[in-house]
């Protein structure tokens, strides 16, 4: 008798740390809504704030993707003093500071130095070459950063963005540069999807890797269109009936505010 309440007891007790240990692996593993799909060949490198996809080939990031709240879109740290140095995760060819010297080409952030000004380990970790492209220079300070801007305003607003920005490297029209052949990308694109009124919107952008004046609002697309230009799969994780409501068009009262549309 003894012996089959021990028993009892012992398949009780195995039970519940089963139920404990699922619940905390739950807990600890949340679905991270900013990343897209991937496949077993990417080279993803995570860090405090953001995630990388690695692309060897390029020796750009194929994406980026972060999320970036409204707590986390200003903060004490900033950029003094810090340069891009090569990713010590990656080991495997990188850009290089001699690549981009007398190029023509300045260091664009994907994921940005300002959306990192929250943590001074974040901010260390953005200025690897894992995050950085070739862009011009007056595109990098102008358009590209005025989105940048934006992305921050709506952190600020929703309380929260999911972010995932990169590349594109199209026909390669301007070439690599340096020794290390940094492919020069075409275009960059910028997905966010903000949680509102119980359910999410989303939105995308493509804008050209050119010092031209390029409007905002008219380089908007749905995330269906980013898709298909991309080939990836942006906000998997949501349900499919919001998935494909929220990438098939641009509900635009959501993006007013900051000044799109």
């Amino acid at each position: 008798m003894f012996c089959e309440k021990l028993k009892y007891c012992l398949v009780l007790c195995l039970l519940d740390a089963f139920i404990k240990c699922s619940f905390s692996q739950q807990w600890r593993n949340p679905v991270v809504m900013e990343l897209p799909a991937t496949n077993p060949a990417e080279r993803l490198v995570t860090y405090k704030a953001y995630t990388v996809s690695y692309n060897y080939a390029t020796l750009n990031p194929n994406w980026v993707a972060y999320e970036l709240t409204a707590d986390e879109s200003d903060g004490p740290v900033n950029r003094k003093g810090r340069h891009f140095i090569p990713d010590p995760k990656v080991k495997g060819p990188q850009a290089e500071n001699d690549d981009y010297r007398n190029s023509g080409w300045s260091r664009g952030h994907m994921a940005p130095a300002a959306d990192m000004k929250w943590d001074s380990v974040a901010m260390d970790e953005c200025f690897y070459f894992t995050n950085c492209c070739p862009q011009d220079a007056t595109f990098n300070d102008g358009k590209w950063h005025s989105l940048e801007k934006k992305t921050r305003a709506i952190a600020k607003q929703y309380g929260r963005v999911y972010v995932v920005t990169g590349p594109i490297i199209g026909k390669n029209v301007n070439g690599t540069i340096g020794e290390n052949r940094v492919v020069v990308p075409d275009a960059f694109f910028k997905a966010w999807l903000v949680p509102v009124n119980g359910t999410y919107s989303a939105i995308g952008f493509v804008l050209y890797n050119s010092p031209e004046d390029q409007d905002i609002s008219a380089s908007a697309c749905t995330i269906d269109e980013l898709e298909l230009l991309t080939g990836l799969d942006f906000y998997h994780n949501l349900d499919d009936k919001t998935e494909k409501r929220v990438e098939a068009s641009i509900d635009w009262k959501y993006w007013k505010g900051v000044g799109i549309y």
